[in-house]
């Protein structure tokens, strides 16, 4: 994939150029196809993305999203992604790891990670039903606040959390600590103010960072958290 997030954006307008950037197979492929299809469907009678968009699913959606599949490690085995709603990153990140190249005798996608999607709108959540049912995904979708989820124990610590334009870093962090083990890894797709939240997470807490260039917008991140831990009160 090409560091350059302006010849990304260039580059990245239809199947072929996502198949081009992310060496994936035609079936993955025409996964996410069949995915911008049923996401324009839906998006008749449900806000799931923003409309100006929909013209750009391949690089504002799909790539913004797919970026982050390369940062999961291979031994990872239960990914959660916080506000689902169409399915970004989650869905699309449960598309790639199930990638296969059967030309390279292989699976290459990661075939031991189980997704979790959380949507608390119960019509985004019936979307991503939907979609899964047609592209014959096998995830993990719960219609329910993230809050009642943890507190409850209902949903298993994580290997990754990932969550796209949700909170910022300091709400994140009290959703995402039930779910956190000391080799968490959390990936957050972020805008402009990412340097402001994270001043105000240190405040409350500790965290190792790394601030990933995004290739979908000049002036976004994907910030990368490891050993998140609440500061000791005194």
């Amino acid at each position: 994939m090409t560091a350059d997030s302006r010849e990304t954006r260039s580059e990245v307008e239809d199947k072929a150029d996502f198949a081009q950037v992310f060496d994936v197979s035609r079936e993955t492929c025409d996964r996410l196809a069949l995915y911008a299809d049923l996401l324009k469907q839906w998006q008749k009678t449900i806000n799931l993305v923003a409309p100006k968009t929909l013209d750009e699913v391949w690089l504002r959606h799909f790539t913004d999203s797919a970026q982050l599949f390369r940062l999961i490690p291979r031994s990872a085995r239960h990914l959660v992604d916080l506000g689902s709603g169409g399915g970004f990153p989650g869905l699309v990140l449960a598309i790639l790891a199930a990638e296969k190249r059967p030309e390279r005798g292989a699976e290459t996608g990661l075939p031991g990670l189980s997704v979790t999607l959380v949507e608390s709108d119960t019509r985004k959540a019936a979307f991503l039903r939907d979609v899964a049912r047609r592209l014959g995904l096998v995830v993990d979708i719960m219609p329910t606040r993230i809050e009642s989820i943890v507190k409850s124990a209902s949903l298993k610590s994580a290997d990754v959390i990932t969550s796209r334009a949700l909170a910022p870093l300091s709400r994140l962090f009290q959703l995402v600590e039930p779910l956190v083990m000391p080799k968490t890894l959390a990936l957050f797709l972020k805008g402009r103010t990412v340097a402001d939240e994270i001043e105000a997470a240190r405040r409350a807490w500790d965290f190792d960072l790394e601030l990933v260039p995004s290739v979908t917008e000049d002036d976004a991140r994907i910030t990368v958290i490891r050993k998140l831990e609440r500061k000791k009160e005194g």
